[in-house]
């Protein structure tokens, strides 16, 4: 197992003990060291929703698209943090971009 994977491991391990601090800067350090590694921005955007960072949950959920754009569950995982910051903030942009999100999920998976 590479070394960046090791490192992502023991951060999960510090998402599930809900150290959310803790994990955001080792997850931080990942992405960092390697900006193309998917989970870690993956994980970043579950990180900060939990938190209430949506911004921030956005940012990462985005670069994950961005990074693999072929890859469906990217995109339903965008959804989701999307549905997730519109029920934190009530900002009404993010449902339109939720369904988006969802519609190139279906489009990539239908290939």
């Amino acid at each position: 197992m590479s070394d960046i994977h090791t490192k992502y491991n023991e951060v999960e391990k510090l998402i599930d003990a809900e150290k959310f601090d803790e994990a955001i800067t080792g997850l931080n350090e990942i992405v960092q060291e390697e900006e193309s590694y998917v989970l870690g921005h993956l994980a970043l955007a579950r990180v900060y929703t939990k938190t209430g960072q949506h911004d921030l949950a956005i940012q990462h959920g985005e670069k994950a698209c961005e990074i693999e754009p072929d890859d469906a569950f990217n995109f339903t995982a965008l959804s989701v943090t999307y549905q997730r910051a519109w029920a934190g903030t009530q900002e009404q942009t993010y449902i339109a971009k939720a369904e988006d999100a969802m519609a190139h999920a279906r489009m990539l998976e239908s290939r």
